[in-house]
């Protein structure tokens, strides 16, 4: 394989962040909690009925991707609602299968 002269590996701190980042993936609990909100916003409650869990070990995981900024939320009355951050989520989840489907 033949690396660019050019090419300048980012800095310590950043691949850092993105090892980091790759590893809120590491679980597939936080993967299903992601795909639940591919389509649509939702609150704790549905989340943990529609994965069958506990709305504590949801809570904690949405605590640990909010953290990472892959998921965001906003209150609505008593309720919190989530929903994926940003497209770039949805694009990460589509390659690592697009990948493994090869």
């Amino acid at each position: 394989m033949f690396i660019s002269q050019n090419f300048s590996p980012p800095r310590e701190e950043t691949l850092y962040d993105l090892a980091e980042l790759f590893k809120i993936f590491g679980d597939s609990t936080r993967i299903r909690i992601l795909f639940a909100l591919f389509d649509a916003e939702i609150n704790v409650g549905a989340l943990a009925d529609a994965l069958n869990m506990t709305q504590s070990a949801v809570s904690h995981q949405l605590k640990i991707l909010k953290q990472s900024k892959l998921v965001g939320s906003r209150r609505e009355g008593k309720s919190m609602i989530y929903f994926l951050a940003d497209d770039h989520v949805r694009t990460i989840i589509q390659q690592g299968l697009d990948h493994i489907e090869e």
